[in-house]
């Protein structure tokens, strides 16, 4: 009769139990050793460091270099618990949005904007071309630099840079305005495409691949934020956010041609540009990784960003993904797991460890404040983006203020390599920017 009543009693438990519950056990949950915050780089005034990016040499996962606005050069050779902060400089202009990564022999590029005259917005040079600058010698010393074959009399911003895992294959995305920041409804923006056969030395001729053009107003009528990723048959992916919708694009003959018109993927209702309170401008623009790893979910295809769906109130980061090189979707899934009142969660920064697979992300996340104050928090999956576990990572919240003064960046950044996880972000604290990063390392 025990037996009975006890069989009776767990049924009705797993009856009564959410069904998050009851699936959320099905997905392996890491532990992690202590969490260590590191202070980089921190300095007062406008340009004060933001906008990081970071990477782990995947052949030396004690090397870890990174990078921040406007020319900052950091390097770690403990594996991030120090860095040495140092000055990028290239005859054409070290101008900020800096994208540091390793290529799969170690060697590292810097990818960055250019202002070669120094004066900005003024100058028929401002914006100019996107430059590369290459180190071998694990950031000690570097090329003057490379850009692709482009229309310099046009403005080139907001850039990305993507190594294939296992060759010397580079491929690049940015969006090309006729003039930054016009009115004129005769002015355009568009997507443009290079690559690298090189690690990053020389690049190809760039092309559009886009069909519709956006405006030159650096908002959500302007195509941008693209960012790319290798299939596992070398077909080359780019998506971009533009007009409310996520654009993708797909290659299979190793950039030479696209398809005739890009596809939207999912709406981003009320765009990739959006406010939140104490941010002088924010923005949920995509992010897209392909699982390189020998795992379960191997030539799985992730594709994520933010949006204030639910209201100007409540910032949500989503992700959905594809195993058919981008024909069908899942739908989307939301990689925050508050579930209380509204809150904004933004800036996230995704990475996939080619070791294991495992899906992370790293963003702000003000779930724990009623006010302005913001935390920081990581994101894991590894059950292939179906469910995430959510952690604060960082120890101190601050207040970022909307101060004209003082520039707060547009991104963060996250490395992770075979369980090594690194992330970057940016610390507002009145008038001090700090570059800030964590030691992350999955419990062996």
């Amino acid at each position: 009769m025990i037996y009975r009543i006890l069989a009776i009693m767990l049924v009705t438990l797993v009856a009564c139990t959410p069904k998050r519950l009851v699936e959320s056990t099905k997905m392996k949950v890491l532990t992690f050793d202590p969490i260590k915050i590191i202070d980089i780089h921190s300095t007062k005034g406008r340009t004060g460091p933001c906008e990081p990016s970071i990477s782990i040499n995947p052949n030396y996962p004690s090397i870890v270099i990174a990078g921040s606005v406007l020319d900052n050069l950091y390097v770690s050779k403990d594996g991030g618990l120090t860095y040495t902060t140092q000055k990028l400089k290239s005859s054409f202009g070290v101008y900020g949005d800096p994208v540091v990564r390793h290529a799969y022999d170690g060697s590292v590029t810097y990818a960055h904007l250019s202002n070669p005259s120094g004066q900005a917005y003024s100058s028929d040079d401002f914006l100019d071309r996107i430059v590369v600058q290459r180190s071998t010698d694990m950031g000690q010393t570097w090329t003057n630099g490379s850009s692709p074959e482009a229309d310099k009399k046009k403005d080139h911003d907001k850039h990305w840079l993507v190594p294939h895992p296992n060759k010397a294959d580079v491929i690049m995305i940015w969006t090309e305005f006729d003039k930054y920041g016009s009115k004129s409804p005769e002015d355009k923006s568009r997507i443009l495409f290079s690559k690298s056969a090189d690690a990053g030395l020389t690049w190809s001729k760039a092309i559009d691949i886009s069909s519709l053009e956006g405006d030159c107003l650096d908002d959500d009528m302007t195509t941008e934020g693209a960012v790319g990723a290798f299939g596992l048959n070398d077909d080359y992916y780019v998506v971009w956010g533009f007009n409310q919708n996520i654009y993708f694009n797909k290659s299979t003959d190793k950039g030479m041609s696209w398809l005739n018109d890009e596809i939207s993927i999912a709406n981003q209702k009320g765009g990739w540009s959006y406010m939140i309170p104490g941010i002088d401008r924010a923005n949920g623009m995509p992010t897209i990784k392909v699982d390189h790893s020998n795992g379960k979910y191997r030539g799985r295809m992730y594709v994520s960003w933010g949006d204030q769906s639910k209201g100007t109130d409540d910032t949500d980061l989503w992700v959905m993904y594809s195993d058919d090189g981008g024909k069908r979707w899942s739908k989307p899934l939301r990689v925050n797991d508050d579930y209380g009142r509204p809150a904004h969660q933004f800036f996230a920064a995704m990475d996939l460890d080619v070791v294991t697979g495992y899906l992370y992300f790293i963003f702000y996340d003000r779930r724990n404040h009623k006010d302005d104050n913001t935390d920081v928090y990581l994101a894991y999956s590894t059950d292939g983006g179906d469910r995430f576990v959510n952690m604060k990572i960082s120890e101190i919240p601050f207040k970022p203020q909307d101060d004209l003064e003082v520039f707060f960046g547009d991104y963060n950044d996250l490395s992770v390599y075979n369980g090594i996880i690194r992330p970057i972000w940016t610390r507002q604290d009145g008038k001090t920017l700090t570059v800030q990063s964590a030691v992350i390392n999955v419990k062996k």
